[in-house]
């Protein structure tokens, strides 16, 4: 393994300290001596902790004690490998500390076994009567309690705090001031998520004060002036139809237009004065300290001396040059990158951006506008918010700015009218609560004008859209806070803006945005730490107006979705090349599978359209029991196999020639591919050196980076990283704790560390029916941003629609878009902060995830906790911004900003829940509470995290007690989700379930983007045996009916129908044993149901209506996801008919309850 460390991250192995990051100012970046960052946390509430044991009985989910017990494979610091040493003789890093707090990590709990849970202490008497919801099993001795898993929470910060008088105006890597730690703690095992330490014991309701905010002040827009509209000109209108989400467009900028030129030269152009705004400031102009911990507390990596500064952290946070000092240049705006419907169009012309809305304390029943927008229904409600045209904003002259609420309006409240999210529903008594149409992404209550333009709920979307004041009143209303993004997505409208200076804020390094503050014409106030910025000469001027002294009007004020091509300053060397290595399985067991020719034929169909450049590279590696090269240098006559039969000590043979120029050597590649499947087609290897070749290709991609893609067929049996069975077939079945969900090497995930340190991301393709242990392999995709692909049982002759969907994926794969070497930092309004990360990544500092590769179908989650009052505060703003290195070597900064209220009473918490989101947050806690601890502790905590906010609802917003489960309109359907998850294969018991399997749909929970996710969760099922034309989409001259959605229950079956279950990764369509005839002929093309073939996974295309119909509609269903389901046939009779009940969330099965029966032991324990 080479031992070279992040000292030369992304190098030649050689030890040079170059990134792609400027370097740092190292008088600006000194750390303060005795500066530390202590600050007084609110009291936690963990609503995924165990509760007081239910009474026994059949059928009841027991809430039993718990205590986390350390990982089976925990990551420590060690050898070269991991913790990145700097080789002997060689120059230490050149750059001083970045200027954020020094990582620390929590304590690990301090009882290593599990055993009986303690309650936490109170600083108010317990209740008279335990409920399962107490906090003490025994009411009379409260005690203290173990380190748990908390959410909305970060870590406890240390040492003293102690705050400046003047920020400094260097460049830093964070929003935080340089400081040095006064203590360390002791590093956790390494995860994707490191747990935060001893929490505060929980609050009471004595520590709820309902204090009712300050009067909102009001901003005015000065009398007289007026908004001239800007031309629309490079705005692509959203249309009748998204285009299809597979199809990727080429990267271009828009045909037949000349680039927007520079500023004009010469004097000025006379202008009249802004005059400053009336009233009373929102804030003091002079900026506040810079807080400590305005991004403190988050997953740290423990492989790092907690004094390295964090190498990449320029590439995004600290250009060479601050915004506002660098020369003028011209800079161009385009609107590029027509891919996915999904983004929120343009904000309406002529905006203006004065002080902070006067937002109302309470929470407006803002009605949705209308979306016809012909997406799949899980997609298309996520997006439906903010799918409506932009409408220029009508203001009379001299009256108040778009961006402004009259001081009515903010005296109303929830006592005045209900919304319809707080209508309160007995869940008992209404059984048809699942709407016909998918469930919306609640809307944030803002102005209209400020709507229009927030981030699209596709792309960021928040677990609250109405954020509480303080943590006490967070921990009351028993609810996550957190965020899920997918930041990579394809989107149909991205502004795109070139310049050499991109304007950010001195001190927390935050990218102007639509909800900045124009305190006039030549400065702006920083929405997330409220500094003072100088508006640069050169964002004076407006590239698509063409105009002059109008920088509110600029996109990147105009968009909460942007992307920057990123100047020089961004990078101390050219970006590198598009890398693509594959390393390929040739054992016996892969050459019966057949996999290899459908891989080889895929490749050389996509090979042109492999994103890249003239620069772009690839190489091959095959593996048995010994690992095979391929010299492809330009010259040669053939492809010649070199083989490595040295296991224990690989090398590189020829190291210059096994990475080639894809363009100069594409002929040599072709015959390769083709010749590749005939030279072990009668191989007799049956070993499997898997960890000797990963080994080979880090040593071959070490030098550039770029992306490895493995494919794999059975448990690797040789050499390093060898592991053996540890599945028990028959405890599949088991009503236990599942064993083994954690990993039984950390040779993949040190690997993986690796990988990553030197831009290499790996992307794992599994094709067995034999057990492979993911958990263990997966570590090698996990922690280098890769990609998890799964395909049991794949034979190319007995699983027919595997094939297909190997074939459907391997071509997404080849041709989507890619970055290369990426970061990705979110910030937030000082007061908040980050301290859990979810998703496929290595976690740098505390809030800069490195990503090697990123890909448009990567999901990412939050957790999130309010470390200081919000009180004076009406909005809080996150934003996400990646940078990354595109397949034609541009350094490009994609960026996202959401804005949201700040509320102050329970009730508008409970308004704003986005149940969606809070379910795949939860599921995301879930799958670490699984592996850390145990599978019968994810499932207590995922049925605790219902009893906890129903119960919250019930005592804290109903003013009228009534009987029955209520529940607020906007968690009607959290129950259900609940169950759902406790059903699904990722947590159920009971229910045979293969351990890769369960592994796998744990990996895709965590990694998924929500709108996928929920599918899985919750799959949908329609009639498709009566489709009709009423209400249809009409899309590319093709007819797409919309069914009804129905509920996942064995009740809304006929079998006079068909029905279409849509369950993410698979769909099901169960035909039943009286189907109508005509259907069944006109569809299907048989006369009767029994005539329907045992393994049919496609429809015949047949010239009639109904046919038409039918495949129109799983075609449109299929092309709104990234990944291509394969559908089942099934008769009523058909073996597969398990797995289609086996997704009826809502019946009784042999091992868990119906979703009445849910719904009744939700009621017992409320009511406690």
């Amino acid at each position: 393994m080479s031992t070279a460390g992040f000292n030369s991250q992304n190098g030649t192995g050689t030890g040079q300290t170059y990134v792609n990051g400027p370097s740092q100012n190292p008088i600006g970046l000194q750390q303060l001596p005795g500066v530390s960052y202590g600050i007084t946390h609110q009291p936690i509430y963990n609503p995924m902790q165990s509760k007081a044991p239910a009474p026994p009985g059949p059928g009841l989910y027991p809430s039993g004690p718990y205590q986390p017990i350390p990982p089976t494979s925990s990551y420590q610091p060690g050898p070269p490998l991991t913790s990145y040493p700097v080789p002997s003789g060689q120059a230490l890093l050149t750059r001083p500390p970045m200027g954020g707090p020094p990582p620390h990590t929590p304590p690990q709990s301090a009882s290593p076994s599990p055993g009986p849970r303690m309650p936490p202490a109170q600083a108010t008497p317990p209740p008279p009567i335990v409920s399962s919801s107490s906090y003490y099993p025994n009411p009379q001795q409260p005690q203290t309690v173990a380190p748990t898993w908390m959410y909305n929470t970060a870590p406890p910060l240390i040492g003293p705090s102690t705050s400046l008088t003047t920020p400094s105006n260097c460049p830093k890597g964070n929003h935080v001031t340089p400081a040095a730690s006064t203590a360390t703690l002791p590093p956790p095992p390494l995860s994707s998520a490191v747990y935060s330490s001893v929490p505060p014991p929980p609050p009471s309701s004595a520590l709820y004060s309902s204090v009712p905010p300050p009067p909102p002040q009001c901003a005015t827009q000065p009398a007289g002036t007026s908004m001239p509209t800007i031309s629309n000109q490079g705005f692509t209108q959203k249309g009748p139809a998204p285009p299809p989400m597979n199809p990727i467009a080429p990267h271009a900028y828009p045909p037949n237009r000349a680039p927007y030129g520079p500023p004009p030269t010469g004097p000025q152009p006379t202008m009249k004065p802004t005059l400053p705004p009336t009233g009373p400031p929102m804030a003091s102009a002079t900026p506040p300290p810079p807080k400590a911990d305005a991004q403190g507390g988050g997953a740290v990596n423990s492989t790092l001396p907690l004094t390295e500064p964090d190498l990449q952290e320029g590439d995004i946070e600290c250009p060479g040059t601050v915004a506002g000092n660098g020369p003028q240049a011209p800079n161009n705006y385009n609107h590029v990158e027509n891919k996915m419907a999904g983004m929120s169009p343009p904000g309406p012309p002529g905006q203006h951006f004065g002080h902070y809305p006067s937002l109302p304390p309470g929470y407006h029943n803002t009605a949705a506008p209308h979306n016809s927008s012909p997406m799949h229904p899980a997609m298309q409600a996520t997006t439906q918010p903010y799918s409506h045209a932009p409408q220029p904003y009508q203001q009379s002259p001299g009256g108040p700015g778009p961006a402004q609420l009259s001081p009515s309006m903010a005296a109303m409240s929830l006592q005045s009218s209900t919304p319809e999210a707080l209508r309160v529903v007995n869940l008992l008594q209404e059984r048809n609560l699942l709407p016909p149409t998918p469930v919306s992404a609640p809307t944030p209550c803002l102005p209209q004008d400020l709507q229009k333009i927030n981030c699209s709920p596709e792309v960021f979307r928040c677990t609250l859209t109405s954020i509480p004041q303080t943590q006490s009143l967070l921990n009351k209303a028993k609810l996550p806070l957190g965020l899920l993004l997918h930041p990579f997505k394809d989107l149909s409208q991205l502004p795109v803006v070139t310049s050499s200076t991109i304007v950010r804020c001195r001190s927390c390094r935050t990218y102007i945005n639509p909800f900045v503050s124009f305190l006039d014409q030549r400065r702006w106030k920083c929405n997330l730490c409220y500094r003072v910025n100088d508006v640069p000469e050169e964002f004076m001027y407006n590239p698509v107006s063409r105009s002059y002294g109008e920088p509110h009007k600029r996109p990147e004020v105009q968009n909460a979705t942007m992307e920057f091509i990123a100047p020089s300053e961004y990078m101390l060397r050219p970006p590198q090349p598009a890398v693509y290595l594959f390393v390929i399985d040739v054992s016996h067991n892969a050459v019966e599978t057949g996999y290899l020719d459908v891989f080889c034929q895929s490749l050389l169909d996509n090979i042109n359209s492999l994103p890249g450049d003239s620069r772009t590279k690839i190489g091959f590696i095959t593996f048995d029991s010994t690992i095979h090269f391929y010299n492809l240098q330009e010259g040669l006559s053939q492809p010649q196999m070199l083989i490595v039969s040295d296991i224990e000590d690989i090398f590189l043979p020829t190291p210059d020639s096994l990475l080639v120029n894809l363009n100069e050597c594409k002929e040599l590649v072709q015959d390769l591919l083709r010749s590749l499947p005939g030279l072990f087609q009668k191989t007799m290897e049956t070993q499997s050196a898997l960890g000797s070749a990963l080994q080979a290709a880090f040593k071959l991609l070490s030098p550039t980076g770029g992306r490895m893609s493995v494919f794999q067929t059975q448990l690797p049996n040789l050499g390093a990283g060898a592991l053996q069975s540890r599945e028990d077939p028959n405890q599949r079945a088991s009503a236990k704790d599942i064993q083994h969900l954690a990993p039984a090497t950390d040779f993949y995930k040190k690997l993986a560390l690796d990988c990553s340190g030197q831009q290499v991301a790996v992307d794992l393709f599994l094709l067995s029916s034999q057990y492979c242990d993911l958990a263990s392999l997966g570590c090698i995709s996990r922690y280098s941003s890769g990609s998890i692909y799964y395909y049991p049982s794949y034979h190319h002759q007995h699983n027919p629609a595997q094939v297909e969907c190997f074939q459907k994926d391997l071509k997404r794969y080849f041709t989507r878009k890619i970055g290369f070497e990426a970061v990705m930092r979110i910030r937030c309004t000082k007061g908040l902060s980050i301290y859990t990360f979810h998703g496929n990544f290595f976690v740098r500092s505390t809030d800069l995830l490195s990503l090697p590769n990123v890909n448009p179908d990567a999901g990412f989650a939050v957790q999130m906790a309010i470390d200081e009052n919000l009180d004076n505060m009406q909005v809080v703003s996150f934003q996400a911004a990646l940078l990354y290195t595109s397949s034609k070597g541009e350094r490009r900064i994609r960026v996202h900003t959401l804005c949201l209220p700040v509320v102050s009473s329970l009730a508008d918490i409970f308004a704003g829940a986005d149940v969606q989101a809070i379910t795949g947050l939860l599921a995301c806690m879930a799958v670490d509470r699984s592996v850390t601890a145990s599978l019968s502790d994810a499932r207590d905590a995922l049925t605790n995290a219902a009893i906890d906010s129903l119960s919250s609802y019930r005592q804290s917003v109903l003013t009228i007690q009534q009987p029955g489960l209520l529940s607020p309109a906007c968690l009607r359907l959290f129950p259900l989700y609940i169950l759902a998850l406790l059903k699904q294969k990722s947590f159920r018991t009971g229910t045979s379930t293969r351990l890769d399997d369960r592994v796998f749909t744990m990996c895709q929970l965590k990694y998924q983007p929500l709108a996928y996710a929920m599918l899985m969760i919750h799959p949908s099922l329609y009639r498709v045996d009566d489709l009709t034309d009423e209400g249809a989409l009409n899309i590319n001259e093709r007819t797409i009916p919309q069914p009804r959605l129905l509920q996942l229950s064995v009740e809304k079956l006929s079998r006079e129908g068909a029905f279409l279950m849509d369950a993410g990764t698979e769909m099901y369509l169960w035909i039943g044993r009286n189907c109508n005839p005509n259907f069944l002929n006109q569809v299907l093309g048989v006369p009767n149901s029994s005539a329907v073939p045992d393994n049919l996974f496609s429809l015949p295309e047949l010239d009639t209506a109904e046919s038409q119909r039918t495949r129109a509609f799983i075609g449109w269903l299929r092309d709104q996801r990234p990944f291509f389901p394969s559908l089942h046939v099934i008769r009523d009779d058909s073996q597969r008919k398990v797995c289609f009940m086996q997704n009826m969330i809502e019946d009784r099965t042999e091992s868990a309850l119906s979703y009445y029966e849910f719904l009744l032991h939700l009621q017992q324990q409320i009511s406690k």
